[in-house]
């Protein structure tokens, strides 16, 4: 059977880090991380599941007694942003990709009935993972991701196997001033100038020109147009804009709730991969490199790539995943 790729040389630095004035030793991959076999993939399959009384689509390939990678995805996706991913990794392991609440395939409750915020998001994945009856899983969050794993996590902390993080950010590190201010100024500015400033983030120019293109510049080949036509048509009435635009009002509580996350990184010590889009001017380097302050035997590669790392580097990404599960065993 073929390689994903031919071998290639991998060549790592030894870099020397100051944190809680600790030296801490980090081995950064520079280049494409080892070949790994190719498997077969396994057929991806797509369900609904009803959580809470709203139906929640997941797609799921591999077989259930494999160990379970879960991901969780970012916006303005879905469970779609996967779809390279997921065929790479369901020959060797069980994928479970759910739609959040309000997104892609899932059911978009109302939002002037019951507002959208990252705990009602969580509420609905752990549901999920219950109702599947998964007793374990890897974790791996992008974006969004991050907020409605690390709620998730913290309520079943005995479930996670491990992490993987992929422009997931749980330190203001990883946030620019001006970053941090638009958090702040959306959550407490509800005027109605303010209001539709934030909604300017759902619109179609920002989806495709400030988001998936704006990492890949002179380079748009890379991104396939699949990945904002597939959001876009979730985001066609006024209220599926608004329910993005309330998680972007409830994101500074996620600022707020960093040091909880990383208290629990620190107690539980979970095996962690950081696959990291380093042209990411959203979630900066920084933010990649903070998570050794309190897991310093992290994995750590940061990619040639933006904050949509899986659409670019799909292959790189799982071939570090694949070594990572190898690490940690059945």
């Amino acid at each position: 059977m073929k390689h994903f790729c031919r071998k290639n040389v991998v060549m790592s630095v030894f870099v020397k880090c100051v944190a809680s004035s600790c030296l801490v030793g980090l081995w950064l991959s520079v280049g494409v991380t080892q070949a790994q076999e190719a498997v077969w993939p396994a057929k991806t399959h797509f369900h609904h599941r009803t959580i809470k009384g709203s139906r929640i689509f997941y797609r799921e390939a591999g077989d259930p007694a494999k160990p379970t990678i879960l991901l969780l995805h970012g916006y303005p996706a879905s469970s779609h942003s996967y779809r390279e991913l997921i065929p790479l990794l369901s020959g060797r392991y069980h994928v479970v990709a759910p739609d959040n609440l309000g997104s892609g395939y899932s059911d978009r409750p109302d939002p002037d009935q019951a507002v959208y915020t990252f705990d009602r998001l969580a509420d609905h994945v752990e549901g999920l993972v219950n109702a599947l009856g998964i007793d374990r899983y890897v974790l791996y969050m992008q974006d969004f991701g991050a907020p409605v794993g690390y709620r998730v996590m913290l309520r079943q902390p005995e479930k996670l196997r491990g992490l993987i993080v992929q422009n997931a950010n749980a330190y203001m590190d990883g946030l620019t001033e001006q970053r941090r201010a638009f958090f702040k100024s959306a959550h407490d500015d509800r005027s109605e100038e303010r209001i539709r400033q934030v909604y300017d983030y759902v619109s179609r120019e920002a989806i495709v020109s400030r988001q998936y293109l704006r990492d890949v510049k002179g380079r748009e080949e890379i991104m396939s147009p699949d990945s904002w036509t597939h959001d876009l048509a979730f985001l066609q009435t006024e209220k599926d804009r608004k329910i993005q635009v309330q998680l972007f009002q409830d994101y500074y509580n996620n600022l707020l709730a960093y040091p909880k996350w990383q208290a629990f990184l620190r107690e539980h010590r979970p095996p962690t991969l950081i696959t990291w889009g380093k042209n990411d001017p959203a979630f900066i380097e920084p933010g990649a490199r903070a998570y050794l302050r309190d897991l310093p035997d992290a994995e750590l590669h940061l990619l040639d790539a933006g904050h949509f790392a899986v659409e670019e580097k799909p292959v790189e990404i799982a071939k570090s995943i694949v070594n990572f599960m190898d690490r940690l065993g059945k």
